[in-house]
């Protein structure tokens, strides 16, 4: 019989409150490439810089910084977030460090013409994270720009949402969105409603991205803690 898949998606978040810090994050979006590479056990990964707003956002903010990364099992994931030693130079930098361990219930589209995330349904209940990544087509930055911060700051203003943030491979045209909702219901509802709906059609009618994923995922569990984010740190 096949095995089961049960790879776990790793978000590492890192904020950085000095100036000599926040720097030394910048440098890293370079400088720890290869030694991420050279992490045990680890697939997929992308260092990630962050946006100013709750979403898709023009504006940088340097305070933040994240990993995204893909393990075979969700001990192996803990294992190398908390120990490897490129992990623990940022937790060791940082005043504030956050981990969210996902397992991938749904994908579709390519991140850099790959497939990254393995679906492994967990059948478990409990809050719903959704990643947005898209490699916006250059023709149509201005018309983008234009209208999606709206749907950002819905996103950022729609009272079920447990936790928003932006981030991104490069400023303009490579942007993330991930979220943490209490449930699919919730997820559901924001979707089919408003801006957000209007702004998918438009997506799809014009074809604005040169490249699109879209992901769902069970949130397994997390390490440390995140101001903006003190839902989580009740459960």
């Amino acid at each position: 019989s096949r095995p089961t898949m049960t790879q776990v998606v790793s978000i590492s978040f890192y904020r950085f409150s000095s100036r000599r810090a926040r720097l030394w994050a910048l440098m890293m979006m370079v400088g720890a490439r290869l030694a991420i590479r050279r992490v045990p056990d680890i697939g997929f990964w992308k260092i990630c810089g962050s946006g100013g707003g709750v979403g898709f956002t023009p504006r940088i903010n340097i305070d933040v910084f994240a990993i995204l990364a893909t393990w075979p099992d969700e001990a192996t994931a803990h294992k190398r977030t908390l120990n490897t030693a490129i992990f623990n130079r940022y937790s060791a930098r940082a005043c504030e460090t956050w981990t969210v361990y996902l397992r991938t219930d749904s994908v579709r589209g390519e991140w850099a013409g790959k497939s990254p995330f393995v679906i492994s349904n967990t059948g478990k209940s409990g809050p719903i994270g959704v990643l947005t990544r898209a490699t916006i087509k250059p023709s149509i930055l201005r018309r983008f720009w234009a209208r999606v911060p709206d749907i950002s700051e819905r996103i950022g203003g729609d009272p079920n949402v447990l936790f928003k943030i932006g981030i991104g491979e490069s400023p303009l045209f490579q942007q993330i969105t991930f979220s943490l909702w209490p449930d699919a219901a919730a997820v559901a509802n924001f979707a089919r409603t408003g801006h957000h709906a209007e702004a998918i059609k438009s997506v799809r009618a014009e074809k604005w991205f040169r490249e699109e994923l879209y992901a769902r995922f069970t949130l397994l569990s997390d390490h440390g803690s995140w101001a903006d984010a003190p839902y989580l740190q009740q459960r």
